[in-house]
């Protein structure tokens, strides 16, 4: 980061970073960063919605204002942090639903944008895959961080796994645990169908054991490691049953193979008149 390459170099993931190693300046990586983000920001604003848009710059100010700043002050960063994680999936359901709003953002304000995209019954699926986000950094980082803990200790950082193992632990649990309401609340709001409540809970319920071995091992004996794994093929692997079992997918792939009638070709049969057919010696 930016703001702390002198930190970064006590640290063995982090020591090899350009800015640590001096392959680029202070005020080239800034003047990058600027420009990447003011980029960015602009062609989500012009390409997709404002309300995108400014999810993105907000999600730039956490996370180099808040998130870094806290990382040397207090162990909430991780919750801070988890919070920039869960907002680019919240970005991305804002973008695939802008096709579907009512609200015209060139006649309207962007208050009213931001309203029906984030604040309907509609959205909700989108803060659902928030927190599958959130909640799944916690025992993701922790256990990460876990074998790496003195060196976040003796760079200044203020880790909750340095500073207190068995409450990281609690944490990863909790949070492990979670995912079964949230991943309901996909079916339940009809984002996935109904299986995905049982197929979901297979994969959670491995990192829910990881997490609890970890808990109760204090993340001794491997137990840091396995959840760390867990973790790993967790996240992607809900994500990809949740595309797979999006709610009607099957069905409109079956109508799809098999020549089903589309809505739009049973209406044309019912509105349009039979055409007439010529008489012999008209």
């Amino acid at each position: 980061m930016l703001f702390e390459p002198q930190h970064d170099a006590k640290m063995s993931r982090t020591k090899n970073r350009p800015l640590v190693r001096g392959l680029i300046s202070k005020r080239r990586a800034l003047i990058f960063s600027i420009a990447t983000g003011v980029i960015g920001t602009g062609l989500l604003w012009y390409g997709v919605n404002p309300t995108t848009s400014l999810l993105g710059a907000a999600n730039i100010a956490i996370y180099a204002g808040a998130y870094t700043y806290l990382k040397r002050i207090h162990p909430v960063n991780t919750w801070v942090g988890a919070i920039v994680g869960a907002i680019p999936p919240l970005m991305g359901w804002c973008a695939a639903a802008s096709q579907y709003s009512t609200t015209d953002a060139s006649q309207s304000s962007i208050w009213e944008e931001a309203k029906e995209l984030l604040f309907t019954e509609q959205a909700i699926g989108g803060w659902l895959i928030a927190g599958i986000l959130f909640a799944w950094q916690f025992p993701h980082f922790f256990a990460l961080a876990y074998a790496v803990r003195q060196e976040y200790a003796s760079a200044g950082y203020k880790m909750l796994v340095s500073t207190n193992i068995p409450m990281a632990a609690r944490v990863s649990f909790r949070y492990s645990l979670a995912m079964f309401p949230i991943c309901a609340g996909l079916s339940y709001y009809h984002v996935t169908d109904p299986a995905f409540v049982v197929t979901s809970s297979v994969i959670n319920g491995w990192m829910l054991k990881e997490a609890w071995r970890m808990w109760k091992l204090n993340g001794e004996k491997g137990s840091a490691r396995a959840l760390f794994w867990a973790s790993v093929w967790q996240l992607p692997i809900v994500l990809v049953l949740a595309m797979m079992q999006k709610k009607g997918l099957w069905s409109r792939v079956w109508n799809a193979t098999f020549g089903e009638p589309e809505l739009d070709d049973e209406w044309e049969e019912e509105v349009m008149p039979p055409r007439k057919t010529l008489q012999s010696g008209s």
